[in-house]
């Protein structure tokens, strides 16, 4: 028994073995059971039936060791004699492997000209070095890789660039009747290659093949060609956020600064920093924002943003603006502001950001907008002009909804081949006094990205307007069906205007000699890794240089204490000028304001103070005390640009009455000294509220009523001191136990209770201001020189630290009358009869 268990152990079994063994053993146990004395002869058979194979199978098992090619393992014998023949038997493909290689092959049943594996089913060929590529499927052969591109010159990289203006358009603009009938509809297509009204029917194929080329190739592998062919690729973003916002200063120099610094007909600025209109501008589609970063780094405070794109990945990020102060631009989402989704294809987003954009501009809307919209065409890109057809046309339709007559519109387009694209761009020929399609050289030669450049709108566009409007709910109203919005402008019209159909189609064709020659210039790349391109750094340099820009790379502002830049702000001026106490306006100090010109006047509302800004909500405060100890400003929402100092109060303002009304904490600018880095403590005092007035509609959130509003107190002359009184009067608020207080009510319908009135010297000695009855002007008289001009002299403007220096304060305590339902006069204080009565005799126009 135990030796059957041995052999059973000792012999590997098949499972027709295993099933035979059960059986047996079975019928063994049975015996048993029964005591039957045969039990022994039947085991013992059955040890020799499962010891011994079955002969099918052992039969089968040696056919197939004959027949398998060169895998059988030969004996130590035939090893040897296959060693001592190797050398003769070894075709020459193989001998440039040593022995060893070859008896090691011979030992797991090589045999020459026939495959490895179990029936000798391996390949027969060695495998050769590969020539694979990135992420390429071994062996893949790209159609196109093999000579068809071939191009026999590449263009010679430059800074200098040509902008090419469409003829000026002659026609007048069509009114609503005409346009009535212009849209046609048709069945959807999603192919372009039958788009031959505007590009000759070869080079649009040869396009279209030379971009076929790269759709098998890794992405990375044309990543890397595309980087090493494009001698302007290591431009990139320098100092700003992304490549978008090089391409604007790009597109910027090209056209003369006319985005940055818009002009009139006459050729004189639009706007001025020292002016006090802001220069506006928006920017759509263009989240993370590189365009509008350009434009404030250039522009800083002097220019206010409004911006609308698609929430989520995509959205503006404000807080990885370096190179320019993001506090300054309002992204506003169209229905529901904040709240809204961003999507310019609805026609409700469209008009609320129009509506907002010319409630922030006292409507008379932008100076110019830009619009970069797009998205992924990925393995499309032959039909991205088809794609984003109304992305496109939106983009239009939000230009015309919010630009000034005589401002400016860039926006990215692609392709331009079908009738509905250019009949887009004809109807901007239309609006426009010129446009220029342009391909700026950071926009990469081998894409179809290209930019149309719009300058001036003209009046009375507002009937192409309403048809774009009409065209983009035409297509919401198609989405998803067979049916399509083909044509905007009928064919035979643009035809007609000989002018602008030539310059289309001669831009189009050259735009695709160029790309045509960037793609052969990759695919030689692509097949030669050596290749790259000498001249990179050096274009960068020129161009860089060239725009302005400056040749650094991006950084994070550096963070600093507010003590720190409190210091390094103010340079070398003396800190104790700002700690000097206000003089009391009493009858012993009412004679300091004899010269009556020289004064302006400021209603109070709290204690003045210092806020410093070092950017987004990092905001500190100083009474003006020593020494100097920075307080941050908790509990406050207000985003202000950093390096910015400013002389203000913290005011608590009321709007409404009773029950209903509502309190909030504001800032109130009394002075302004360096606003964003700006030093502007030299500049005569109405120049500083002025830019403070320039500054603040700047920072201004009107879609936040969240954040803590800022505002500029209003400056009256001294002269004009009856007008704050006319604002003052009797209200009832939720701290005065019913009891009606002093209040004073702003230009917004706002009110506050006032403290006093600030009285503030703003002409320098030995100068003063006076009154010719003569001319009835007002003169500079030197009291010294007895020198008079109506010039203001250049050291006649009394700086920051005279006029805080010497500021009066008449305080409206208990005992003062300054509103005629009061009642209980101090005699020792001065009340509104005698300033004014003081006042008028000093000054008689």
């Amino acid at each position: 028994m135990q030796y059957a268990f041995r052999c059973c152990r000792l012999n590997k079994l098949s499972k027709k073995q295993k099933k035979k063994l059960f059986c047996v053993t079975a019928v063994f146990i049975l015996l048993l059971l029964f005591r039957n004395e045969w039990f022994v002869l039947v085991y013992v058979c059955a040890c020799v039936f499962l010891y011994y194979p079955d002969s099918s199978q052992n039969d089968s098992l040696s056919d197939q060791e004959d027949h398998r090619p060169g895998f059988s393992m030969p004996s130590i014998s035939s090893f040897d004699s296959q060693d001592a023949d190797a050398p003769t038997e070894a075709s020459s493909k193989f001998s440039m492997y040593n022995s060893v290689s070859q008896k090691l092959m011979a030992k797991m049943g090589f045999r020459e000209g026939e495959g490895l594996g179990k029936f000798g089913q391996g390949r027969k060929e060695i495998v050769e070095a590969s020539t694979q590529r990135g992420r390429r499927g071994l062996g893949l052969t790209l159609q196109g890789f093999q000579g068809e591109l071939n191009v026999d010159c590449f263009l010679l990289p430059s800074a200098v660039e040509k902008v090419d203006w469409f003829p000026e358009c002659t026609t007048e603009n069509p009114d609503a009747d005409e346009l009535r009938d212009w849209m046609t509809l048709g069945p959807r297509k999603l192919k372009i290659d039958d788009e031959t009204e505007f590009c000759t029917e070869d080079l649009l194929h040869t396009l279209l093949r030379c971009k076929s080329v790269f759709d098998d190739l890794e992405g990375e592998e044309m990543r890397r060609a595309r980087t090493r062919s494009n001698p302007y690729e290591t431009i990139r973003g320098g100092i700003f956020l992304n490549r978008a916002a090089m391409k604007m200063a790009n597109i910027d120099h090209c056209f003369d600064h006319m985005f940055t610094n818009p002009k009139d007909s006459q050729g004189k600025p639009l706007t001025k920093d020292r002016e006090g209109e802001l220069l506006y501008f928006g920017d759509v589609c263009a989240g993370p924002g590189g365009f509008s970063e350009y434009v404030l780094w250039k522009r800083r405070w002097h220019a206010k943003g409004f911006g609308m794109t698609l929430k989520g990945p995509c959205d503006f990020k404000l807080e990885d603006f370096f190179a320019a102060p993001s506090e300054l631009f309002e992204p506003y989402y169209g229905e529901g502001g904040v709240d809204g989704d961003g999507d310019i294809t609805r026609p409700e987003n469209v008009t609320a950001f129009r509506n907002f954009v010319l409630e922030n501009t006292e409507r008379r809307g932008l100076h110019f907008l830009m619009a970069d919209g797009g998205f992924s065409v990925e393995g499309q890109e032959n039909i991205q002009e088809i794609l984003s057809k109304q992305l496109l046309l939106c983009q239009f339709l939000t230009a015309l909804s919010t630009l000034r007559t005589g401002g400016h519109f860039v926006c990215k387009t692609f392709d331009l081949f079908t009738p509905f694209s250019v009949g887009l761009v004809y109807l901007l020929y239309l609006c426009f006094d010129r446009i220029s399609l342009f391909k700026p050289v950071t926009s990469r030669p081998a894409n179809s990205e290209r930019y149309i450049v719009c300058r001036g709108l003209k009046p009375g566009s507002d009937a192409v307007r309403e048809y774009m409007f009409r065209i983009n709910l035409k297509l919401n109203q198609l989405r998803n069906t067979d049916t399509d919005v083909t044509d905007v402008v009928p064919l035979s019209l643009i035809k007609e205007d000989t002018d602008f159909y030539q310059f289309m189609v001669n831009s189009n064709e050259s735009l695709c000699v160029v790309q045509i020659k960037a793609l052969a210039k990759i695919h030689a790349f692509v097949v030669d890794p050596t290749l790259s391109e000498p001249m990179q750094a050096d274009i960068r340099k020129e161009c860089l240089k060239l725009w302005g820009v400056p040749d650094k790379a991006r950084v994070t502002p550096a963070s600093s204490d507010p003590k720190s830049k409190f210091y390094e702000l103010i340079k070398n001026s003396d800190v104790e000028s700002f700690q000097c106490k206000l003089t009391p306006l009493n009858s012993s100090t009412l004679d300091k304001l004899r010269h009556i010109l020289d004064h302006r006047c400021i209603v109070g509302g709290g204690e003045q103070i210092f806020l410093l800004a070092l950017g987004k909500s990092q905001k500190y405060t100083w009474d003006g005390k020593m020494p100097v100890r920075w307080r941050k400003l908790e509990n406050f929402k207000l985003e202000l640009p950093r390096d910015t100092l400013l002389s203000v109060e913290i005011v608590q303002e009321l709007k409404g009455e009773g029950k209903a009304q509502r309190r909030i904490n504001a800032v109130h600018v009394m002075d302004a000294l360096i606003i964003n880095g700006t030093d502007v403590r030299d500049q005569h005092f109405n120049q500083r509220i002025q830019m403070a007035e320039k500054f603040v509609k700047a920072v201004a959130k009107p879609s936040r009523p969240d954040m803590n509003p800022i505002r500029v107190k209003e400056v009256y002359r001294l002269e004009e001191m009856e007008k704050i009184f006319v604002r003052l009067e009797m209200k009832v608020t939720k701290s005065s136990g019913g009891v009606p207080r002093l209040s004073y009510t702003g230009r917004d319908d706002r009110h506050f209770l006032p403290t006093g009135l600030y009285i503030i010297k703003t002409v320098n000695e030995p100068w003063t201001m006076a009154y010719s009855k003569n001319s009835k002007m007002k003169f500079f008289f030197n009291k010294i020189t007895k020198e008079s001009t109506y010039e203001m002299p250049p050291n006649s403007a009394a700086p920051f630290h005279i006029c805080h220096s010497e500021r009066l304060f008449w305080a409206w305590v208990d005992g003062v009358i300054v509103h005629d339902s009061q009642t209980r006069v101090d005699p020792e204080k001065l009340s509104k009869d005698d300033v004014l009565s003081f006042i008028h005799q000093n000054y008689q126009p």
